[in-house]
């Protein structure tokens, strides 16, 4: 993980979850209400990798909180013909009543692009769950699965989201 550090972000709009996303990616975009939630308690889980352990994934990180510079490396699948998905957070998200961060793919994973995590509270106190994402295919083999590759990606955010209940 320790040469993960210094690597360079594998795509150009390095941020751009925080505003417009990017033209030129595929765009993802989803929110769930969460019910029986608190605030806190959400933030809590998605800021300690919790989420992306709950949906299943294997998760190594630099840092026990998601801070900006944190070096994630998750992993999906049996450990020799599983995926890995190296990635960096890029900004941390920190509002009275918005919380949550992004990170952007490194040198190893099979997508280039940002995804952003954030949990929300509404001024009813509505709890909601959001990702926005913009990636690109960045291996062969990413590029050559098509739209089972954009398919594998809306489950994974469809875990994410599930994770988090």
């Amino acid at each position: 993980m320790a040469d993960l550090l210094p690597a360079p972000y594998t795509y150009a709009q390095v941020g751009a979850t925080a505003s417009a996303l990017p033209r030129g990616y595929t765009h993802l975009r989803r929110t769930r209400v969460l019910h029986d939630v608190e605030f806190d308690a959400a933030v809590e889980r998605l800021m300690t990798w919790q989420v992306h352990e709950r949906a299943g994934l294997r998760v190594a990180v630099s840092s026990a909180r998601a801070t900006p510079g944190t070096v994630v490396e998750m992993r999906l699948g049996p450990s020799r013909l599983g995926v890995t998905f190296p990635c960096r957070v890029v900004y941390v998200v920190s509002e009275p009543a918005r919380a949550g961060f992004a990170y952007g793919t490194l040198p190893g994973h099979p997508e280039a692009g940002e995804e952003l995590f954030t949990v929300g509270r509404g001024d009813d106190g509505t709890v909601a769950f959001t990702i926005a994402a913009f990636s690109n295919p960045a291996t062969p083999l990413a590029r050559a699965a098509g739209p089972v590759g954009r398919w594998l990606q809306a489950r994974m955010t469809t875990r994410y989201l599930s994770a988090m209940q």
